[in-house]
């Protein structure tokens, strides 16, 4: 599914730029079956809360608002998700700079030209891996659960049973397991946004916050050790995981 954030301080701006995407939704993404999702946020403060839970493919976000700019969100977009696609819409010209600071896809200028915006949603969705919706199947003590691997951390192997932790700092325990730890999460290290950084850990190295030799630092804060032996292997794929995204940004 295509998530999308809109924020735009002013309802009647807000209003437009929904129909302008609805309309696009309908052209466009429709008939080759890709399921949207659209968000409205009319203040910048309410975007950062829900990003705390929830991430987004597209941001398409007003450049002057109260208490937090367009800029400063992209930038704290930017630092959370390296992949997002931004698209500016303001009425000031004279930031353009500046907001490349956030890497947009595009500046536009309202009043929205809206062939203008259906050609740079058109490039931001051809940049967008909606392959990360890929799930994966969890059969805990009380049911089954099915977890959506953009929204895991984390994976921790303890007590002959597995730990995921979802971004939203929930925690889903599974069953005990027979198989290896290795063995277990075999389906989701296919995935290459995950890496085995010890026996016991596996991460979304979308999620990382901070790379140290000892250890990863993920964004709730959580510090996942790695295996000292497999330094050097792990140092290289997260390497290889970066330069990867920015050759596709």
């Amino acid at each position: 599914m295509l998530r999308i954030a809109i924020c735009d301080d002013q309802p009647k701006e807000l209003q437009i730029i929904n129909e302008y995407i609805t309309e696009y939704i309908t052209k466009y993404l429709d008939n080759q079956s890709i399921e949207t999702e659209m968000k409205e946020f009319d203040h910048p403060d309410s975007l950062l809360t829900a990003m705390e839970a929830e991430s987004f493919h597209l941001y398409v976000l007003d450049i002057v608002m109260p208490m937090v700019s367009g800029i400063e969100l992209g930038k704290e977009i930017r630092r959370l998700d390296r992949e997002a696609q931004i698209i500016y819409t303001t009425t000031e010209p004279q930031y353009a700079l500046q907001a490349y600071a956030a890497s947009p896809i595009n500046y536009l200028i309202k009043p929205i030209d809206k062939q203008q915006l259906f050609d740079t949603l058109t490039l931001a969705v051809s940049k967008i891996d909606l392959s990360q919706e890929q799930t994966f199947t969890v059969k805990t003590a009380e049911s089954l659960r099915v977890l959506k691997l953009s929204d895991l951390l984390c994976c921790e192997y303890r007590n002959h049973a597995v730990s995921f932790t979802l971004a939203n700092g929930e925690e889903v325990i599974s069953r005990t397991i027979r198989e290896s730890f290795g063995e277990y999460c075999s389906s989701i290290l296919k995935d290459v946004r995950f890496l085995q950084c010890h026996t016991s850990y596996l991460i979304n190295m979308r999620r990382v916050e901070r790379f140290a030799k000892d250890s990863f630092t993920l964004r709730s804060g959580k510090v996942v050790p790695i295996a000292a032996k497999q330094y050097p292997v792990v140092r290289d794929q997260y390497m290889n995981f970066l330069m990867a995204k920015e050759v596709h940004r």
